[in-house]
Order: C-alpha cells, then sequence, then structure tokens
C-alpha cells in the first residue's frame, strides 16, 4: 500500500504532467539499455556537435527551460550547479538541450544561451541548441529538466526525472534522492544502474506546433 507521501508524490508529479498541452504525435520512445539516438545540433558557440564526437565517454543530457519554475528551483538553490560539478569531477560530458522553440518560454540564441550559463553560474561542457525540436523528440523529451545518462558505449543507463521530489517548491531539495547521484554510486559499485528510469517531472517542453 502507498503511503499518503507518496501518493502525494505521485499526485504532484500527475498534476505537473497534466499541466502539459500534450507531447508531440511524433514524440519517440527510447528504451533504457537501447543505444542513445544520433544527433547533430548547433551549440551556443555556433559549433556543430554530435553524440559520434564523445564516442567512448560518459555523457549526461539535462532538457532545461529557464523560465520554468521547476528548473529555476534547481538552479536558484544551487543544486543543478553541484551535480554539474561533481560531473566533471567524474569525468562526464555534460550537455544542456534547450529545445524551446523560438517565441516559446526557455528558447535562447547562441549568445544569450551563453550569457545564462554565466548568470547560472553553471558547469556544463556545452550548451545544445535544438529549436526545431528534433533532438527533443528522438530522446523523447516531455519536461524541463528531464536527464538522461550514455554510457562510453553509447546506451541510455538512466532517463527520467533528476530526484524524486515532484514540486517546484526549493524546500523539496531537502532529503531529496538524487537520481544521477544514485546510478553514480551503482556505477561505482560495478552493477547496473537500479532505478534506471523515472517519470520526469516539470514544464512540458516546448516544442514548435
Amino acid at each position: 500500500m502507498l503511503s499518503k507521501r507518496e501518493m502525494l508524490l505521485g499526485g504532484a508529479a500527475l498534476a505537473a504532467l497534466a499541466a502539459c498541452s500534450g507531447p508531440p504525435a511524433d514524440l519517440q520512445e527510447v528504451a533504457t539499455g537501447a543505444a542513445a539516438p544520433a544527433f547533430s545540433v548547433v551549440d551556443a558557440t555556433g559549433a556543430t556537435r554530435t553524440l559520434a564526437e564523445f564516442a567512448g565517454q560518459n555523457v549526461i543530457l539535462e532538457w532545461t527551460n529557464n523560465g520554468c519554475p521547476y528548473v529555476r528551483k534547481h538552479y536558484d538553490a544551487g543544486n543543478m550547479q553541484a551535480v554539474q560539478r561533481e560531473a566533471r569531477e567524474r569525468g562526464w560530458v555534460w550537455l544542456q538541450v534547450i529545445s524551446s522553440a523560438p517565441g516559446e518560454q526557455g528558447y535562447l540564441d547562441g549568445p544569450g544561451a551563453v550569457a545564462r550559463v554565466e548568470t547560472d553560474q553553471a558547469t556544463v561542457t556545452t550548451t545544445l541548441l535544438d529549436p526545431d525540436g528534433v533532438m527533443g523528440r528522438a530522446y523523447g523529451a516531455l519536461t524541463t529538466p528531464q536527464m538522461v545518462m550514455i554510457n562510453g558505449e553509447g546506451q541510455i543507463v538512466y532517463q527520467g526525472a533528476i530526484d524524486d521530489r515532484p514540486s517546484a517548491r526549493p524546500e523539496t531539495l531537502e532529503g531529496a534522492t538524487n537520481y544521477v547521484r544514485a546510478a553514480w554510486a551503482d556505477l561505482d559499485a560495478g552493477r547496473a544502474v537500479q532505478v534506471n528510469q523515472t517519470t520526469p517531472y516539470g514544464c512540458n517542453v516546448k516544442y514548435a506546433a
């Protein structure tokens, strides 16, 4: 039987997803353990970046929207930046992804994305600009924030929410289980990621119509 807290958390997650306008009809679904979809997108500096260039490296994808209150919870509290710094120390590539369409909340051009990283004091390898939503749709990105962890063999080892507290309130960060860190703990122990897929929460990705 679910506890009262679990029911409340589940209800909050459903409410967050219910607030979305609904996923695009062509949104893909990628299984955990499967090969991560290839991509070729321009980053905030104007360079074309591909998944292939990171072959043999561990990669984290973070879908973001600077106007989303769920994203702001993690950045304004310094939580996302702390995980990013740990990723860098571990040698992981960290790629932000902005799939907001022009005119939609969270859309940024290259200079805007660079400025946002500086304002947030984020530690990222680069920010990928996906205004047409091709990359987001390929990965089945539903919300911001949403995380995907890819191992050096190019397989998805975790995808979903950043933690188990589907709320935009900063106080819910205390005591939360961070799924990225939990995945690292499993990998450090030489075992498969135990919780390898969760339901993401947050604002819906602002895809082009």
